[in-house]
């Protein structure tokens, strides 16, 4: 184990359960020891995390990645976004060779004949840009929340991403409600992706996304085909 990476490791993260978001940010980008950027998808949550970046945290980049098959709904809040925050964003593609070999030999809809094709979608489109993005971060911030899945029940304010090199992750909103977010949103006025109110609570690349039913679980229209405990797409390890 390298020195910089054990000294990752050491790291003793602060109590902050039970803090407000902008707490939590503040909280975060101190105890971490190198560049905080915030990975960015322009949902509704990670809209507000930019907003509250924008005040409290003014250093931290957002980068986003273009996987190729995104909503252009998707592409016209962060259009939104870059212009009300005068916001530099660094996008991340897919390696051309690797997206292309995917779609010569197995077409373009190989990832809903299994789950082990869908992996193989998502880490050409998704994991492996997110590797070059994180690339020497000592930081990285997200707007996930427990309420979202099972898959993200436990998920911590603060952790030590052991899967990205040990950086820190910082999830403010871990504890907030879909409600808390909306009103955040609504109060501040912020730009939304329209999908959210056509019933897209959920939003990611667009073949892989549906509208939910009434009652359904928030994530039910990601990988619809799709058993709920494998709803994730292998960003959040």
């Amino acid at each position: 184990m390298s020195q910089d990476n054990k000294n990752k490791n050491d790291l003793r993260l602060p109590v902050v359960e039970g803090l407000e978001p902008e707490e939590i940010i503040r909280a975060g980008v101190e105890v971490s020891r190198g560049i905080v950027s915030m990975a960015c998808s322009f949902s509704v949550e990670d809209v507000v995390v930019v907003d509250m970046l924008r005040k409290v945290a003014p250093e931290v980049r957002v980068f986003a990645l273009d996987t190729g098959r995104l909503n252009e709904e998707t592409y016209q809040v962060a259009e939104s976004v870059r212009v009300r925050y005068d916001l530099d964003i660094d996008w991340y593609f897919p390696e051309r060779q690797a997206v292309e070999s995917l779609e010569r030999d197995k077409g373009l809809f190989s990832f809903r004949e299994s789950l082990e094709n869908r992996h193989e979608c998502c880490r050409i489109r998704k994991v492996e840009p997110l590797e070059r993005a994180l690339k020497g971060l000592g930081g990285w911030v997200v707007g996930l929340r427990r309420e979202q899945s099972v898959t993200r029940a436990n998920l911590q304010a603060l952790e030590v991403d052991q899967a990205h090199g040990g950086i820190i992750k910082i999830s403010p909103l871990v504890n907030w409600t879909e409600k808390d977010v909306w009103a955040y949103a609504e109060k501040h006025a912020l730009p939304i992706n329209r999908l959210h109110r056509m019933g897209y609570p959920s939003i990611g690349c667009a073949p892989c996304t549906r509208a939910i039913e009434p009652g359904e679980d928030l994530r039910a229209g990601r990988w619809w085909w799709e058993n709920p405990e494998h709803k994730e797409c292998g960003l959040h390890k």
